[in-house]
């Protein structure tokens, strides 16, 4: 892995206190009129906590608006590479504890994803992480079971790429599968419990795959969608 250098983590340190400081000063300007008894302390943290992913989401937002994360091979030094990192912090430094917990619902995980980027089509969950949101998309219908990984990135010693990964409607991921970076699943595919789809793998329609790494298994009859 690159080393993370110190611009870079000067950025991540300035958005964390940004975003610190109007949690706090909201949660005490919202809550320090508000009669809580003894449990004011309890009612300001909370709404602190509460208030500080909020105002994170809304700074990686405007940080990937004002700096793109960008496709392909990230050479060092470079605005790619800079954006790369700073997204890499937000997510060890902020909400990794957030999308590797099983404490969220998954109907509130699909909220997050979506403000994280994700584009997650209608009746899409996942149970499982995904580990770069702006970088993946998922079409209607699609489920990813419990501890399934997607993810975009490619880290190799100091080689570092960004790619996507794009899933179609109607897809099963099962439980404990790793989707790798570059891959493209269509309409109607599934993949297998514990299955490794690795990098550059093309799935098609209707298709099943399996296995480490993955190959495909089937083919599922054709799904009519009109009914």
């Amino acid at each position: 892995m690159r080393k993370i250098t110190a611009i870079q983590i000067i950025t991540f340190s300035a958005f964390w206190a940004a975003i610190m400081m109007l949690a706090v000063s909201t949660s005490w300007f919202a809550l320090r009129d508000v009669p809580l008894g003894r449990f004011d302390g309890v009612a300001v943290t909370a709404c602190a906590v509460l208030l500080f992913y909020v105002y994170a989401f809304v700074a990686y937002r405007l940080f990937l608006r004002a700096v793109p994360l960008q496709l392909g091979l990230l050479q060092p030094g470079s605005r790619a590479e800079f954006a790369a990192q700073v997204n890499i912090l937000f997510y060890l430094m902020i909400f990794n504890s957030i999308i590797r917990t099983h404490f969220v619902p998954v109907p509130i995980m699909r909220a997050i994803y979506i403000a994280l980027g994700a584009k997650l089509g209608r009746d899409t969950y996942s149970a499982g992480v995904l580990l770069d949101p702006p970088l993946t998309s998922l079409g209607d219908n699609c489920i990813v079971g419990h501890n399934a990984v997607i993810f975009t990135h490619v880290i190799e010693g100091n080689r570092f790429e960004l790619f996507t990964v794009r899933i179609g409607d109607r897809v099963t991921i099962g439980a404990h599968a790793v989707v790798m970076p570059d891959v493209e699943i269509g309409n109607d595919a599934i993949v297998s419990v514990g299955a490794v789809v690795i990098k550059g793998t093309r799935i098609g329609p209707g298709e099943v795959w399996g296995g480490v790494p993955a190959r495909r298994i089937s083919r599922r009859p054709a799904v009519d969608t009109h009914r």
